[in-house]
């Protein structure tokens, strides 16, 4: 199992670490409900060094990513960043992924850990129509995201740039804490707001000491993968092998927005059918209304006893003080208000369908 840069700092700051994709993580630090609250009201770090970062350039590059993902690569100018999947021959997804147009002809992807080596096979399978250019620079640099309402402030304090004035979903290249070659994303998996930093690997410990000496005032806690998780969930953001899978339709997810209908990409037939047709299931949320904790694989269940659908996630919300969770449901049961029934430990509690994201 590999580790990460810091994971000596981890552990020295208390962190329970667990396996996640290969890597020993650290999923949480004080609790899960404390760090999940600083988010949310403060300032918080985490280290999420697995993901993996791939360089795409040359000439062939636009043409490739324009194939093989599903926004409109195009669109972007230099600095832009967007959210895209990039779909399979059947029309499911390979992956999720955060594009990144870094010069005229080279793009930064951001892909999941769990995917990076199949991600990088699909990719390098597709370009051998293409000939651009590709470098796997995973190893390269660790990710630090810095999330919550006090980011901004506290990255005034170690940045060159005022990060609260940059663009939404964009990228630039700047000096964070005395390290020039720092990638600083306003990208996040919270909705709380901040930015994710591209940090070169050498310097990986001094920026993650600065951010944390930076921010005590701002009351910063480090923050694991097991509130990083609450928070995407109350966003009502996928996480690839929950909402996201090579069987699971991309229309039935609801990205259709982050869809480009009007170019050819690889499986487009299927997903343009999707959207044309409708998928037999749809992404939903829901909130116990009886407690009780959804969690992935309970069953959905119609008030006659029919199993209509199945949780892909679900948590006890920090923020709410409920159950709330994600799954796919028929279609006929997924108007927002409609109650129906979770299969919890052999039982049938209420719930009803939710609004997404959760909170606002």
């Amino acid at each position: 199992m590999k580790q990460l840069t810091l994971h000596q700092q981890h552990t020295l700051l208390g962190a329970k670490m667990g396996p996640f994709a290969g890597f020993e993580m650290p999923l949480s630090y004080k609790g899960v409900k404390a760090e999940h609250l600083c988010v949310r009201e403060h300032v918080g770090v985490f280290d999420v060094s697995h993901m993996g970062e791939f360089i795409v350039s040359g000439d062939a590059a636009l043409a490739l990513l324009q194939h093989t993902t599903s926004n409109n690569v195009a669109a972007l100018a230099t600095g832009d960043a967007q959210y895209a999947y990039m779909p399979n021959n059947e029309g499911g997804v390979v992956d999720d992924l955060l594009v990144y147009r870094l010069a005229e002809k080279s793009y930064l992807l951001v892909v999941n850990a769990s995917n990076l080596a199949k991600d990088w096979n699909w990719l390098s399978l597709q370009n051998k129509s293409f000939g651009a250019s590709l470098e796997n620079k995973s190893d390269a640099y660790a990710l630090l995201a810095v999330q919550g309402p006090k980011a901004h402030k506290l990255m005034k304090r170690i940045s060159t740039v005022d990060t609260a004035k940059q663009k939404n979903f964009s990228i630039i290249k700047t000096s964070v804490a005395a390290d020039a070659g720092v990638f600083v994303a306003t990208t996040g998996y919270t909705g709380a707001g901040g930015v994710e930093l591209y940090v070169p690997t050498a310097s990986a410990i001094q920026v993650w000491e600065a951010l944390l000496q930076e921010g005590e005032t701002l009351n910063i806690q480090p923050i694991g993968l097991a509130a990083r998780d609450t928070l995407r969930l109350e966003m009502g953001y996928c996480l690839y092998g929950h909402e996201l899978s090579d069987g699971i339709s991309p229309i039935a997810a609801r990205l259709s927005w982050c869809t480009d209908f009007n170019k050819s990409f690889v499986g487009d037939i299927h997903i343009k059918k999707d959207k044309a047709v409708g998928t037999t299931q749809i992404r939903i949320g829901l909130s116990m209304i009886d407690r009780g904790i959804p969690r992935q694989g309970y069953a959905l269940i119609d008030t006659y006893g029919n199993t209509i659908g199945e949780i892909t996630s679900g948590t006890s919300s920090p923020s709410l003080n409920l159950g709330i969770g994600m799954g796919y449901i028929d279609r006929a049961y997924a108007k927002i208000g409609t109650e129906i029934l979770v299969r919890i430990r052999e039982k049938n509690v209420k719930a009803r369908i939710s609004r997404l994201p959760f909170i606002t």
